[in-house]
């Protein structure tokens, strides 16, 4: 068995429309699918991400996430971008705060963190 890539990474979030524009009006994650699921009450929202998918899903009754930052799960997702500089002030001009950008010693490149509507960690990574 070979895994070639990540198919899709999927968020649960607080707020449909808040999650919705930070995504796609403010990240500018294209739409792929768009569905209010009646059996289950919660929104279903599919976004391109280069060669995969990053889906949100609007589920009323999730509990908030447990601490910050080391609670089990998701970590962080992190987004490839050329020039981290060029990524986060983009981001300050859409008005998405960013930490100040470090190095990654691990990795040699530099990063940054910024944070969805519900806290999330998202990281811009060269």
């Amino acid at each position: 068995m070979t895994f070639d890539a990540i198919h899709h990474v999927a968020i649960i979030v607080s707020d449909y429309p808040r999650a919705r524009e930070f995504y796609v009006e403010k990240l500018g994650l294209p739409v792929l699918r768009e569905n209010f699921r009646e059996d289950r009450g919660d929104w279903k929202l599919d976004l391109k991400l280069g060669d995969s998918a990053l889906e949100l899903f609007a589920i009323p009754s999730a509990p908030p996430r447990p601490s910050y930052p080391e609670a089990r799960g998701l970590r962080h997702l992190a987004f490839r971008v050329d020039d981290v500089g060029e990524a986060a002030a983009e981001l300050e001009r859409r008005g998405i705060p960013c930490e100040p950008i470090r190095w990654d010693p691990y990795t040699q490149r530099r990063m940054t963190f910024f944070r969805d509507p519900d806290g999330l960690p998202l990281e811009l990574h060269e």
